[in-house]
């Protein structure tokens, strides 16, 4: 009888083991950890819009935003690419619907670039 008991312990130890595993070295699963890339976060809340013509020569581009997103004239904008910001814009207008019109105040703009107050 008591080998029954003990190979039940036993056998409840390994399955209750068994049922957890240790994080690999290296690795944590918890947000924010690092994993030896950069991670890069951008805030959902802010107004955001997208780069939709550059006119180079007058440093000036159109920006599309969604309509009750529209930045107001004289707004400082941050441009975006591919996470990194690229250069800043301040917003002159016009604007018709969920365009506007922004000066490129420092730094160089492509058409897609992702737009967005910080």
């Amino acid at each position: 009888m008591k080998d029954g008991v003990m190979l039940a312990l036993i056998c409840t130890a390994l399955a209750a083991g068994c049922g957890t595993k240790a994080p690999k070295s290296g690795s944590d699963s918890s947000p924010g950890a690092a994993t030896g890339t950069n991670r890069i976060v951008m805030p959902s809340n802010l107004t955001a819009g997208r780069v939709m013509m550059v006119n180079k020569v007058s440093r000036f581009v159109v920006l599309g935003f969604p309509m009750t997103a529209v930045p107001q004239i004289g707004q400082r904008l941050n441009v975006y690419r591919k996470g990194l910001k690229v250069a800043e814009l301040k917003v002159t207008g016009p604007q018709e619907e969920g365009n506007t019109v922004a000066d490129i105040v420092t730094g160089e703009v492509q058409t897609h670039d992702d737009v967005r107050e910080d």
